[in-house]
């Protein structure tokens, strides 16, 4: 584990996010005390969309409602209105 102050972290941002990456525990200090430490963020698989995520898109529509089962459809029409104006 290393530790750096503030005042170090902010000139050696880059360098510290890659060391974090590599794995290595980085703590950023503030007044000799540990306020932060740098690690990755765990990779998230994209989730399916539903029929309440299309529910959810539909009612947030301005204008004109469309009732459509399928997002590639919903997205072709509103980017077909779109195309109209």
């Amino acid at each position: 584990m290393s530790t750096h102050s503030v005042a170090e972290a902010k000139s050696r941002l880059s360098a510290l996010i890659d060391r974090a990456l590599g794995g290595e525990a980085v703590v950023i200090t503030r007044h000799g005390h540990a306020v932060v430490e740098l690690k990755p963020v765990a990779k998230q698989s994209p989730r399916r969309l539903t029929d309440a995520d299309i529910e959810w898109l539909d009612s947030q529509r301005v204008g004109k409602k469309m009732r459509l089962k399928h997002a590639g459809k919903l997205v072709s029409k509103m980017r077909d209105e779109d195309e109209r104006k």
